[in-house]
């Protein structure tokens, strides 16, 4: 039988491109956000407020067999009251569904639970963040891991990295250089650029996060990533050369951010063993 894979934050940057990777990969889906506009019509689609308080929300939701919880306010704006505000509203959904009857749960988390660390990050590298939204991702990777015990559910904490495409709906540096050149501006504002990252497309990040809820025999944080650090200067003159931007970096406008590693990537070896489990 198919399994059933609710989606929470569907509509958003991430979560309608995974929606149209499990679709793909002929799993039955349903979506849920508070605006579902452009997301993948063959889903089955209920908009909802998560943080309600509504009862019997497991059911409401089309009793799934699987929840991957993406919603997530201001994801980009990394010191806004909204983490923190509304972690204790995203552990009240998840014990709901868990005690609905849920028995898989997978939750979208950030490397930026991290903090700062050099070199590859895995599932035991130790985590100190360093900013609102990492220390609300991080709180709730440790109470959704404890409630996923309690109700004896197969847990997966699904760690992304630095995410390229679809730039036109994102938030990211590769969204503001676009926006800029649209604009017509001929210079944007940049740091050093010496720091090396873990990116990915956004259709790459979709794909193994749809490969990761598809079984449960891999659990535990896994890190959906590239596994290969690029500097972001690298990364983002070769996004001006692909998309034939007339415009230039204008480097040490702005100061690297205190708690950016000069070089920080993903460990792949996990996400590299499900896609081998899955012949993809």
């Amino acid at each position: 039988m198919t399994e059933k894979i609710l989606v929470t934050g569907a509509g958003g940057y991430i979560g309608r491109h995974v929606v149209k990777a499990l679709l793909d990969d002929g799993l039955e889906v349903v979506a849920s956000d508070r605006n579902l506009d452009g997301v993948d019509e063959r889903a089955a689609r209920i908009p909802l407020d998560l943080f309600s308080g509504e009862q019997n929300l497991y059911e409401k939701l089309g009793s799934p067999d699987v929840c991957l919880h993406m919603a997530w306010r201001d994801g980009f704006k990394h010191d806004s009251d909204a983490h923190m505000g509304d972690l204790s509203n995203h552990y009240r959904f998840l014990e709901t569904m868990l005690e609905g009857g849920l028995r898989h749960l997978a939750v979208m988390g950030s490397m930026h639970e991290v903090g700062y660390w050099e070199g590859a990050i895995d599932e035991n590298t130790p985590c100190r963040p360093a900013s609102m939204y990492g220390i609300a991702k991080n709180a709730l990777r440790g109470a959704a891991g404890l409630l996923s015990n309690r109700y004896d559910a197969a847990f997966q904490w699904i760690r992304a990295y630095y995410i390229v495409g679809d730039d036109s709906r994102g938030n990211s540096i590769f969204s503001k250089l676009l926006q800029a050149a649209e604009e017509g501006k001929r210079a944007f504002p940049f740091t050093t650029g010496k720091s090396k990252y873990d990116f990915i497309n956004v259709d790459d990040l979709a794909r193994q996060i749809a490969a990761v809820v598809s079984q449960k025999e891999i659990c535990g944080i896994i890190n959906c990533c590239s596994g290969t650090p690029v500097s972001l200067a690298d990364r983002v003159e070769q996004y001006i050369k692909e998309h034939h931007l007339d415009i230039a970096l204008e480097y040490g406008a702005y100061p690297d951010r205190p708690y950016d590693s000069p070089a920080v990537w993903g460990d792949a070896t996990k996400i590299k063993a499900i896609i081998e489990r899955q012949g993809r």
